[in-house]
């Protein structure tokens, strides 16, 4: 195999098996790599329902049932695993994070980055930076999702502003018993680390009262902080295990889990969100790139995840759950065949409208859209469903065509196809529709190629023995890896 990396001799000696923990919006995953006759092989064990709740007035994470459930998937593992588990490493969404209380402990359950408190935060910050002189100085898309405008939020929402934070995979490995740190991909979303330097921007903390001190170092991805300890670390299986930073951000672990060169490829991690983009060397920052809504995010490896959040799959969620309460629940599986017979629909939607990114009643907003494009509505009855989601699928599919026109032409530069990752790899219908509008050769890649990416760089960071990753190593072990469930 091709750039494939060679079983050191320490791996030779050390076949112990791995853990990687995928925190996702609407689940969160345990997953172990064990070795049989010398191949690894990576096997989903657990899973963990998750989705934001109404708490307080605000949308939230509820982090103790999540962490209850990755308990219980982690001790799943060290009975799988009677020949010791070597290291454990945790990615996830990012923007969102934990403040902490001066005896280490959360000190409530994290917001949920659709809450609207943001917005006004955003407002304020805009008047002291400007969208067009954030983005020139850290490459981050300035959204109110993200972490800065969060922090800022924190100070009329009652929360202690000096009060440390860490994002929420580098939590969930603090909590195991490692060093609060902020991985450099994940680092990227919160719009405040330096392009220059890579590291927070002080110059931006002071502009924006932000208090330097309860922010949390930033650590390469691969970066061991530190031995799992307390209760789970006297099992057997955890006694010797370490704690690593994957690329803690989904995204670049995702896009560190294609197991092929990205040469002329495009990618769309399809789930919750769709994010479409492409791998750069080095950051993009033009007015152009600004506009159309790109963003420069730190890449496991080096260089940057260029790509732009499109609403996604959210979308049909939403649907289906106001169906599911109006005793319409549906097969997803059924439900995209049946969307691919509908003989006609109205036509599409701006799926990045703001009214289509927050929750409830996803049928009437889909409506409200379809009325202000000129279209005509859906009539939102038993039946009617699988029109719907023809619609929501259209509408992603032209966004998509939009957005890589756009970045052909940011880039100077061709695609000959596409990459699509996670739960939207298994829609035929819309990866069908993504080729049609797009003219390009679309393959799909791994469910749960965020997984394998979070492997990989636990198998490359041992290759590394505390140097940089090697990004040919990280391809490489992404290429013997495959998903069971």
């Amino acid at each position: 195999m091709t750039n494939s990396p060679t079983i050191s001799t320490r791996m030779e000696r050390d076949l112990h098996a791995r853990v990687a923990i995928d925190l996702g919006a609407q689940s969160c995953r345990v997953s172990i790599l064990r070795w049989f006759e010398g191949a690894p092989k990576v096997e989903l064990i657990h899973r963990i329902p998750n989705e934001p709740v109404h708490e307080g007035g605000h949308l939230r994470w509820p982090f103790d049932s999540i962490l209850a459930g990755l308990e219980e998937g982690l001790r799943k593992a060290a009975h799988l695993a009677p020949e010791g588990i070597a290291s454990i490493a945790v990615d996830g969404w990012a923007v969102d994070y934990v403040r902490l209380g001066k005896d280490g402990r959360a000190l409530g359950n994290p917001f949920c980055y659709r809450d609207e408190r943001t917005t006004a935060a955003k407002e304020m910050a805009d008047r002291i930076v400007g969208d067009e002189s954030m983005f020139a100085h850290t490459g981050a898309q300035p959204l109110r999702i993200n972490t800065v405008y969060q922090l800022i939020a924190d100070r009329t929402a009652g929360v202690d502003p000096r009060a440390r934070w860490i994002n929420l995979p580098e939590y969930v490995l603090y909590r195991l018993g490692g060093r609060a740190v902020a991985e450099y991909t994940n680092a990227t979303h919160t719009g405040l680390v330096d392009l220059q330097t890579g590291n927070w921007s002080c110059e931006l903390l002071k502009q924006l009262d932000l208090a330097i001190e309860v922010f949390p170092a930033i650590v390469a991805p691969g970066t061991n902080i530190g031995k799992l300890y307390g209760p789970l670390a006297e099992l057997a299986a955890f006694r010797d295990t370490d704690l690593i930073v994957p690329a803690c951000h989904d995204t670049a672990s995702a896009i560190a889990g294609i197991p092929s060169k990205l040469d002329g490829t495009a990618y769309i991690c399809s789930g919750t969100w769709s994010l479409v983009g492409t791998i750069v060397e080095k950051a993009v920052v033009t007015s152009d790139a600004l506009r159309a809504g790109f963003t420069n995010q730190g890449a496991a490896g080096g260089g940057f995840c260029f790509h732009t959040n499109v609403n996604g799959l959210w979308l049909l969620k939403q649907c289906m759950e106001t169906w599911r309460a109006d005793g319409r629940a549906w097969d997803l599986r059924e439900l995209i065949a049946q969307s691919a017979a509908c003989d006609s629909y109205p036509g599409v939607v701006p799926v990045d409208a703001p009214a289509l990114l927050l929750d409830g009643d996803m049928p009437a907003r889909l409506n409200e859209q379809l009325a202000i494009c000129g279209c005509a509505t859906i009539e939102d009855r038993a039946g009617n469903e699988p029109v719907f989601a023809r619609v929501i699928f259209e509408s992603l599919a032209s966004r998509y065509a939009a957005v890589l026109r756009n970045l052909e032409q940011i880039l100077g530069r061709k695609f000959v196809r596409i990459y699509v990752l996670g739960g939207g790899a298994q829609n035929d219908m819309l990866t069908r529709l993504t080729a049609e509008r797009t003219g390009l050769r679309v393959e799909t890649g791994n469910v749960e190629s965020a997984t394998v990416g979070n492997f990989a760089v636990q198998m490359a960071s041992g290759e590394a023995l505390g140097g940089p990753l090697d990004p040919i190593s990280i391809r490489g072990w992404a290429q013997q890896l495959s998903i069971t469930e």
